[in-house]
């Protein structure tokens, strides 16, 4: 590990200390300051704003996919509102903030003053391109048409200020440019952890893919005939850093263990996967050792995740007969082993119990109501070190993704072949030790139903880039955006479904034959004196039953059925729930600004 003084420089210039390190310089000097003499004249005053920019995730990854088929809350999330029918222009206010925008443009009119060379004031150009693209991106996404806007706007400026909304093929190919701008002149080689031009590549060929999809699958837009544009971008966009970035998957031949070790991970910043990392150092930058995404703390992960994953084999699990009645321990037999490395699985063993009422020890699910049963372990320091824990690097940004980015354009697009597949999904199917994917791979009912709207001559591959998306990239945060994309939003009114139970009474959790937990009617009292089974072990003793009873835990047929979590999930009206509205105080302000979509 490098010098814990040399990560505290790194962090401060790089992703993390975005309050202790930039936002309190900027505070010291005022903008009016920043634009005489003081600033913008040297490379280290161009690096000290650009960090200001700086607003990736952190350990938050690693619940972002809450509210989706992947996992689910209790908490409250925008699309449960929106769902629910309580959405409005006053409800959904989120969104429509421009304070990132008028510190990027102002940054982009001021730092040409600078005295380095031509090559040092593109790549701070570029740095500022990518963030306004970046920024400019999340606003599309969110809102389709939003009006551009490329300088730090003042008072008078009543042009801007009060201006409507441009089209969305506008602003995207504004964002295009900008992206183009960065991808030609960021240095690719600079300090760890910070944003470099294979940064830039992977997020442009990422929007790349998104758009291309998007308008691909969503007939509103009206923008069909430049599909083709975007999905080449794309896969250009991916190849070139599969071809030049000199990054590689990370595999030591462990197929049980290497891609876990990735997300449980003391150090990354020389794992040649990590294309942006967020790194952090025992009482220099503290990871947060929250361990949220494990236990029953409003978010969960859902069934209808452990039933994507193939068989060891590469077989569909949907061609297992009766698997839909699959038990805890059954679902996870001869699976592909990043299951086991993303779910605590039959037999793991609890370290880091912090409140998690069942304690350390052997696994045992602790049911709760309006929880699924399942608990992630992807990403959870399973130890008692706090120093290990605040040790946990983050990976932002994976080569991984890349190589799905590509296989999914070309798939799209009609065009995959199978060298394409082997250099691409194949090296994540071997990291985890699978049967490599094949040109003629047959198509699984599950995903055709799933995913009905595909559109390609590759319809077999593009289902199964799909599924192996999903699962390599699993609570990273991926899963929202590419349902929304894929014009798939319907399924999020899918029940959010946890464990099995066929019935009432004992049930082994663990997989060693040994009855763990013991289900009763709801008519039944939990015992004073609760049974031990033959390790010793004291039983765990829920009362069961349907929605609108008294009891701990609901079941979808009352006695047995999969354990059920919210009883409504709402309606997904489209195509307006793609979109969100302008915040009403927002139209109050400029009456150019109109809802679109049906808002």
């Amino acid at each position: 590990m490098i010098n814990k003084y040399i990560k505290l420089a790194v962090v401060c210039s790089g992703l993390s200390l975005l309050g202790s390190c930039n936002d309190n310089y900027l505070d010291r000097v005022p903008e009016t300051a920043i634009n005489n003499e003081n600033f913008f004249n040297t490379a280290t005053d161009l690096e000290l704003y650009i960090n200001g920019l700086y607003n990736f995730s952190g350990i938050g990854i690693y619940q972002s996919d809450a509210t989706t088929d992947n996992a689910s809350t209790t908490g409250n999330t925008e699309i449960k509102t929106i769902m629910a029918g309580n959405a409005s222009a006053a409800t959904i206010s989120g969104g429509w903030s421009w304070d990132q925008l008028r510190k990027i443009n102002f940054f982009l009119q001021h730092m040409g003053k600078a005295k380095i060379s031509e090559s040092e004031k593109a790549h701070y150009e570029g740095l500022g391109r990518y963030f306004r693209a970046r920024f400019y991106a999340e606003k599309v996404q969110r809102f389709s048409d939003v009006p551009w806007v490329d300088k730090a706007l003042e008072v008078g400026d009543t042009d801007y200020l009060f201006a409507k909304r441009d089209p969305r093929a506008t602003v995207v190919q504004k964002i295009m440019e900008d992206f183009e701008f960065a991808a030609q002149n960021v240095q690719p080689r600079i300090k760890m952890g910070t944003v470099n031009k294979w940064v830039v590549l992977q997020e442009y060929g990422r929007f790349a893919l998104y758009e291309g999809t998007y308008r691909k699958y969503h007939n509103e837009l009206e923008l069909k005939t430049t599909v083709t544009e975007f999905l080449n971008k794309a896969q250009a966009l991916s190849d070139q850093q599969m071809r030049e970035g000199g990054f590689s998957i990370y595999n030591t031949g462990k197929p049980n263990q290497d891609y876990g070790t990735l997300f449980f991970s003391e150090n990354l910043e020389n794992n040649k996967e990590i294309v942006l990392g967020r790194f952090y150092a025992n009482n220099v930058l503290n990871a947060d050792s929250w361990p949220g995404m494990f236990g029953n703390y409003e978010y969960y992960p859902l069934r209808d995740l452990v039933q994507a994953y193939l068989m060891k084999d590469g077989s569909f699990y949907a061609a297992q007969p009766g698997y839909e009645k699959n038990t805890f321990v059954k679902e996870f037999e001869n699976r592909d082993p990043r299951l086991a490395q993303t779910y605590a699985y039959p037999g793991w063993q609890l370290i880091y119990s912090h409140t998690y009422a069942q304690g350390a020890g052997l696994y045992v699910q602790q049911l709760a109501k309006n929880f699924s049963g399942y608990h992630q372990i992807k990403g959870f320091q399973n130890t008692l070190s706090l120093e290990a824990r605040n040790n946990l690097d983050i990976p932002l940004y994976r080569y991984a993704e890349v190589l799905l980015n590509f296989a999914e354009a070309k798939a799209e697009l009609g065009q995959l072949t199978q060298a394409d597949l082997d250099r691409s999904i194949n090296l994540l199917r071997r990291r985890a030790g699978m049967p490599d994917m094949v040109v003629d791979v047959g198509i699984d009912p599950v995903m055709a139903a799933r995913y009905s709207n595909v559109e390609s001559n590759q319809r077999n591959l593009v289902l199964e880039i799909r599924r192996e998306r999903r699962v390599e990239l699993a609570f990273e945060g991926f899963r929202f955006t590419d349902l929304m994309r894929w014009n798939v939003g319907e399924l999020l009114k899918n029940k959010r479904e946890g464990i099995y139970f066929s019935g009432l009474g004992q049930h082994d959790m663990t997989g060693d034959g040994i009855p763990d937990i013991v289900l009763l009617a709801s008519s039944s009292s939990i015992p004073a004196v609760k049974e031990k089974n033959s390790l010793g072990r004291e039983l765990q003793y829920y009362r069961v039953g349907r929605f609108g009873q008294d009891v701990g835990v609901f079941l979808s047929e009352g006695n047995n059925g999969t354990v059920e979590t919210i009883e409504n999930t709402g309606t997904f009206e489209v195509p307006k729930f793609y979109y969100r509205p302008i915040p009403q105080g927002e139209m109050l302000l400029n009456d150019n600004l109109k809802q679109i979509f049906g808002w």
